[in-house]
């Protein structure tokens, strides 16, 4: 049977939108990652605060306003750190353990695991500090207080997600495809920095 062209005009919205993030992705490789890093974060710190205002509705407490704020550190998070140094490190990951190396799999997962993800983790609360404005003592008591309760939960949420982002997403989709579990993953963060 033969198989008909369709004029990209023709084809569905999805479809548009999906060939013109493929070419942004080869033409604008960083730029379009942390666009749609921030993007992606904003949303999940929106999320955030909207199942945070059900949850009070459905108590009968008083529900807050959307902090506009709030999502704008976010957005400014994944465009200038998350979509960036996801880019790097995922880069450089194929560099230093190539597909080729025999225990890649098992190299590339504690690399992420036990390198990566507690400095971004870290790196996510001294920044969302800096933009909340406050100050040392602040970063060193929200430290103290729910780093370990995040990075643990990173570990059990992440691992299973990281395991296939790295080992077979191919790499210029590894930071899309974190966006997209990190949508809800920030949702949580949100919750936890409160």
């Amino acid at each position: 049977m033969p198989v008909q062209s369709v004029s990209v005009r023709d084809a569905p919205v999805h479809l548009r939108l999906l060939q013109q993030y493929l070419l942004l992705l080869k033409k604008y490789p960083i730029l379009t990652k942390s666009v749609t890093s921030g993007i992606l974060s904003a949303l999940g710190n929106l999320l955030s605060q909207t199942l945070e205002a059900r949850k009070k509705a459905r108590n009968g407490a008083p529900v807050d306003a959307i902090d506009a704020a709030g999502a704008a550190r976010y957005a400014i998070y994944g465009l200038f750190i998350t979509g960036p140094v996801s880019h790097y490190f995922y880069q450089l990951m194929e560099v230093w353990i190539p597909s080729t190396d025999p225990y890649c799999i098992v190299k590339r997962l504690i690399l992420d695991r036990l390198f990566f993800a507690p400095g971004f983790l870290l790196l996510f609360f001294f920044v969302m500090n800096v933009l909340e404005a406050k100050c040392w003592a602040d970063f060193e008591k929200k430290m103290r207080s729910s780093y370990w309760t995040a990075l643990k939960m990173n570990w059990k949420v992440w691992t299973p997600f990281q395991f296939i982002n790295i080992n077979f997403v191919p790499v210029q989709f590894r930071v899309l495809f974190a966006n997209m579990v990190a949508l809800f993953w920030y949702a949580y963060l949100a919750s936890v920095r409160k």
